[in-house]
């Protein structure tokens, strides 16, 4: 059976069509867009006998604004980053998978078997890590580009040409290491800092985009832009003289999961899915067209040789990344007026 693919813009109808009801056979996946090879799915659909039908969101906040909007019951798994899969878990929106449902979990590497966002795997199966940074292009500044002044407080050759990321969680935690103060921080005056320090970098940005962050950068639309590296890695291969950085001071970290929804409609097939996943082959797969990294035993064996070897794909020793931090409710709802007004 072949897969079904919809666009965001299609969300809203389906449940109101639906009611959140799936028939059997199904297997509804929400997901970030342009990650997942149609090959793959195509793949898990005929082994399965399953309609896959996917949509597909461009960050973690739009994601969840939408199953709280009334999505929640129509989809079977969602692919969050790790700090969302917490936020998932703390709101009672994940499904808990019963103990020993999901056979190929031995496949998982030691050191992800076990994380902080989901304490046993319970919710979820780790999928693709990555690094979200910026790529600049070389052609259009010749400085060093290994610095959050690059976005923040860039170069006259850049000002006016830099599309950011709309993704709330990662534009925050890169400020906040730009800034040298915690995430999530209680601390007025940090905050203050922070809001003064986006507002006064704001004017040099062309855009906010997150789905057309590949795209600006490849057509020379921008001369810089916030990206993931795996994106990054492709933007390169079309335009030769980006080049994504390390900052000094940091970049962040992230890991994506496949999280079975609570209410999901096709429970089992959402169990069959990550199982398939969890196969070497198959998650290598998508990290041979999505250019991050997986975390299964074996998986090694079937990825593209050129991974080994891209820049954005192997950071430098000796600096650290951080992963986007859960704030608590109080401090998150300064960081959402901040955001808002970093919007408008």
């Amino acid at each position: 059976m072949k897969p079904l693919l919809r666009s965001t813009a299609a969300i809203a109808a389906l449940i109101l069509a639906t009611g959140g009801a799936q028939a059997e056979g199904k297997l509804s996946i929400y997901h970030w867009f342009e990650y997942i090879p149609q090959e793959l799915l195509d793949k898990f659909a005929t082994e399965h006998d399953v309609e896959v039908v996917m949509d597909t969101y461009d960050s973690n906040e739009a994601m969840l604004a939408t199953l709280k909007a009334g999505a929640l019951g129509s989809y079977d798994v969602v692919v969050p980053t790790d700090y969302m899969v917490s936020i998932l878990i703390a709101e009672g929106m994940a499904g808990e998978i019963p103990e020993g449902a999901r056979k190929n979990m031995a496949n998982i590497k030691a050191e992800f078997r076990d994380p902080a966002y989901d304490p046993g795997l319970r919710h979820s199966i780790p999928y693709q890590g990555g690094t979200t940074s910026f790529s600049v292009d070389t052609a259009a500044y010749s400085g060093d580009i290994n610095t959050t002044d690059i976005i923040f407080n860039p170069p006259a050759e850049l000002q006016g040409k830099i599309n950011m990321i709309d993704s709330q969680g990662e534009v925050l935690a890169l400020a906040a290491v730009h800034m040298g103060i915690p995430q999530c921080s209680t601390d007025r005056e940090q905050l203050k800092a922070l809001d003064a320090m986006l507002q006064a970098a704001k004017p040099h940005w062309a855009s906010f985009n997150s789905d057309t962050a590949k795209e600006v950068l490849e057509a020379g639309d921008v001369a810089a832009g916030m990206i993931f590296n795996g994106f990054g890695a492709k933007a390169r291969e079309a335009r030769a003289t980006l080049q994504y950085a390390f900052p000094k001071q940091g970049w962040v970290n992230w890991m994506d999961s496949v999280v079975l929804l609570k209410d999901a409609p096709n429970p089992e097939n959402a169990i069959l899915f990550m199982d398939f996943l969890l196969e070497p082959e198959n998650i290598a797969a998508v990290t041979n067209y999505a250019r991050y990294r997986d975390a299964i035993e074996g998986s090694e064996a079937f990825h593209d040789p050129t991974l080994a070897l891209e820049p954005e794909g192997n950071p430098p020793a000796g600096i650290e990344g951080v992963f986007v931090e859960t704030c608590t409710q109080e401090v998150q709802a300064v960081y959402d007026r901040i955001w808002t007004n970093l919007k408008k």
